[in-house]
């Protein structure tokens, strides 16, 4: 995979404990790769990080990613090959709770990375990860392109628009070809779904957690619609992006985005229905009930990722259905078939793989 430009490499993962810094972790080990994770804990309860066992098999260091002199040692001390900074406050509700912690993790966490990567003497490639909220949504019904405005009205778009802006001028003053050892690039996704997430109000978590006891979820919007994508493909698109960056193959500096392809967008509603449909055979309630909506949230938000086509040859892999049904399959297996959640992870990933070498991924070589 990748042209093995992962296999015995050291990589940098902020945010490793999360749900999709530890799909990450598990994929990065697979391809031979030591992992140097950074974050200040586990976010929650349970935690794909623990349930995969992944502490004592990478160097696992705590401390928040706000602090200057922490991931400047981090950094210095491990050398990276790579930096994938995907340490971040990514939730709406919260950022509504707490902006300021919202807005100095989001801003001043994704700052300290790319000071700290000011002071690396070696070569080294650094894929920051953002969101696509960052995006200033207008509503319209065609993709965002790399070159859309940024910004956001509720507080976790903005934060993710504000760290765009850092990243676009700390490079241009600091990390150019002509400044820096350090190759940049940008992955923007959003509105990722698969087995192992546990954070608090998301649509599929709420959802898990209701049908563990036969009970509908309750939701806000059901007409919102959304490029939902499994875990493994935005994953892919940022080692893609990574391995692109390493051989040189596209310019430093540029972001791109990652998602599915534009009919694929589903509503909450829809996306409910396809993961009930793959919940076993205990279907005896409605999958959702509706309530008023709490807080403003965009009804519209899909991506347009031609750059990542034509710059990187990356495409999606999966078919909404199937991204349910993984979905689905993962959650239903731990919870109701107790099964061994390391197992089923790296069967989860053997099928994502196998899948990507059918269509011919141009990655998978």
């Amino acid at each position: 995979m990748f042209d093995n430009c992962y296999n015995g490499k050291t990589v940098l993962v902020t945010g490793h404990t999360g749900f999709k810094g530890s799909w990450l972790t598990a994929w990065l080990m697979r391809m031979g790769a030591r992992v140097v994770g950074f974050s200040d804990m586990v976010p929650t309860q349970p935690a794909l990080f623990d349930l995969l066992e992944l502490s004592g098999q990478i160097v696992d260091i705590r401390a928040d990613v706000r602090d200057l002199d922490a991931v400047r040692r981090a950094i210095l001390e491990h050398r990276p090959d790579f930096v994938f900074h995907l340490a971040a406050q990514p939730l709406v509700s919260v950022a509504y709770a707490d902006p300021v912690s919202t807005y100095t993790t989001n801003i001043v966490g994704t700052l300290a990375v790319l000071d700290a990567l000011r002071s690396v003497e070696w070569p080294c490639v650094a894929v920051m990860i953002t969101s696509d909220k960052c995006y200033d949504n207008v509503e319209w019904t065609w993709g965002y392109r790399e070159t859309d405005a940024v910004g956001g009205k509720d507080v976790y778009s903005g934060s993710k628009g504000a760290a765009e802006l850092v990243i676009k001028s700390m490079f241009h003053s600091f990390l150019t070809p002509e400044k820096s050892s350090v190759r940049i690039g940008v992955g923007r996704a959003g509105n990722v779904i698969g087995g192992g997430d546990w954070a608090k109000d998301r649509i599929v978590v709420d959802a898990i957690k209701s049908w563990q006891t036969l009970t509908p979820v309750t939701i806000r919007s059901p007409n919102a619609t959304r490029p939902w994508q499994h875990v493994l493909e935005p994953l892919s698109g940022y080692l893609a992006l990574g391995q692109s960056l390493a051989e040189n193959r596209t310019p430093s500096g540029e972001a791109y985005n990652f998602g599915p392809s534009g009919e694929q967008n589903r509503s909450v509603a829809e996306l409910l229905d396809a993961l009930y449909a793959n919940w076993g055979k205990e279907q005896s309630f409605a999958p959702y009930t509706v309530q008023g909506q709490s807080m403003q949230e965009a009804g519209l938000l899909k991506l347009n990722c031609d750059k990542a086509m034509h710059a990187l040859k990356w495409t999606p892999t999966l078919a909404f259905e199937e991204t349910a049904e993984l979905t689905a399959q993962w959650y239903h297996g731990v919870i109701v078939g107790r099964a061994d959640p390391v197992a089923l992870t790296s069967e989860h990933l053997d099928r994502y793989l196998a899948l990507a070498n059918e269509r011919n991924k141009i990655w998978m070589t």
